[in-house]
């Protein structure tokens, strides 16, 4: 495990803003994923970006230091080159275990605004996926983000909600549903990304009047017959908006759709008379801001829902103590998976070095002491070789699993080396592997 990475930032460093200038547009990624596993020297790579989190999981190459691969990584999302202490301010970074331990909490929630969220398994497996259409996950870290999703499935089972929303979308849907109380209304949903599938059948249940709005008709009629709303094509709707008390806004975009001309006519034509709420949880913002405030719309971007998810983190926190436990006993299972994964081919290749010697042994003794053997006698005393080379080969075999699984691949090269026994001469591809996990000259 000691060149697994994770390099990224959270709703906890710098708010969306930084979020933004991490995240790389979906359209572009398979594209993009494929120039940063180069820019930052991995072997494998996978790219995950959420409306709260960027991360970057990573199989390295054993010599470069995690700092300087927080720049590297800097410089492939940002496109500049990080400024004296910039990247290691804004950026976290985890090695070894500690990455694969921050996985396992970020793929079930734990380390999630909102603890215990459930969309975020969803968006890990859409990460890995994307990764594998570019060609960078490879083996290992497959492996790793595959055992992760497995995880997050173990915790999602058992995780209370003790009554309290369990994602973001949650959170938005209590916003908006806050406001339609008091001015009852239309809710525009501006986008038909999971989110806002999500937001819409919450508020379907709860009988609201829905418009789905896409830049793809055909998209947003498909949502609105589900949902039991009306659709409107994007364009249409931003010339001439329905008239609405609130907008859910969660597209796949990173353009404005909602400036000053849009945002007045929303606010004009509200049945209640008074401006429109909007949520936008899209990073980066696909609302003005600032044209928001000018015309006096109640805006709730990101940073506000996860400002509300962090106020319940601490409660919450103690309700999730049996999940962290069995993150836990998962990471202890994958340390063994990883050592049996690496040990593999050595542990094959040990099991027929024993073997070569039996035979070897065995013959010496055909063409000496048991000179007189006939076939059948040869051939019993053949079975009893290969039982007893197995049964030599057990012991070492099982102490270097348990040397593989408490301390990696590092200390089993070092006993390999250290056996001065020419066992594995002929074994390149077993040693090549131990070699690229192991030492960092190699």
């Amino acid at each position: 495990m000691e060149t697994f990475g994770v390099v990224g930032a959270s709703f906890r460093n710098e708010g969306s803003d930084l979020l933004a200038r991490l995240t790389v547009p979906k359209g572009e990624r398979v594209d993009r994923l494929r120039v940063l596993t180069e820019q930052i020297g991995a072997r494998e790579l996978v790219y995950l970006a959420t409306c709260n989190r960027v991360e970057v999981v990573f199989r390295g190459d054993g010599r470069t230091t995690m700092q300087e691969y927080r720049r590297r990584v800097f410089r492939g999302l940002t496109g500049r080159k990080p400024r004296a202490g910039e990247a290691e301010r804004l950026l976290r970074a985890w090695e070894g275990e500690g990455a694969v331990e921050h996985l396992f909490l970020v793929a079930s929630g734990l380390d999630s605004a909102q603890l215990g969220e459930y969309e975020i398994r969803g968006q890990v497996r859409e990460a890995l996926m994307m990764a594998r259409e570019a060609g960078v996950s490879g083996t290992f870290v497959d492996y790793l983000v595959t055992e992760a999703l497995k995880v997050a499935l173990s915790v999602h089972r058992q995780v209370p909600t003790s009554g309290r929303p369990v994602s973001l979308g949650d959170i938005a849907v209590e916003r908006l549903l806050d406001r339609l109380h008091r001015t009852p209304g239309r809710v525009a949903l501006i986008g038909v990304s999971p989110m806002t599938r999500h937001c819409g059948r919450l508020l379907a249940e709860k009988g609201e009047s829905l418009l789905v709005v896409n830049r793809t008709p055909e998209a947003a009629e498909a949502l609105a017959r589900e949902l039991g709303g009306e659709h409107r094509s994007l364009d249409g709707f931003r010339a001439q908006p329905d008239a609405v008390e609130a907008l859910l806004v969660a597209t796949g975009s990173s353009d404005i759709l909602l400036g000053r001309a849009e945002l007045e006519k929303l606010a004009a034509r509200a049945p209640s008379g008074e401006p429109p709420l909007v949520v936008d949880m899209t990073v980066p913002s696909n609302t003005d801001r600032e044209a928001a405030l000018a015309v006096g719309v109640e805006f709730v971007n990101m940073d506000g829902i996860l400002a509300e998810a962090g106020a319940d983190r601490d409660r919450r926190l103690v309700d999730l103590a049996p999940a962290r436990e069995l993150v836990d006993q998962r990471l202890a299972q994958f340390r063994k998976g990883m050592a049996e994964r690496l040990m593999s081919p050595i542990i094959a290749r040990l099991n027929q070095r024993y073997q070569e010697t039996a035979v070897e042994g065995v013959k010496r003794l055909f063409k000496k002491e048991l000179e007189g053997f006939d076939e059948a006698e040869r051939e019993a005393v053949c079975r009893w070789a290969e039982v007893i080379a197995r049964r030599f080969a057990h012991i070492p075999i099982k102490g270097l699993r348990g040397l593989a699984s408490e301390f990696g691949a590092p200390a089993v090269k070092v006993f390999l080396d250290a056996s001065g026994e020419d066992l594995f001469s002929s074994s390149s591809e077993a040693l090549g592997r131990l070699e690229e996990m192991a030492d960092p000259e190699a």
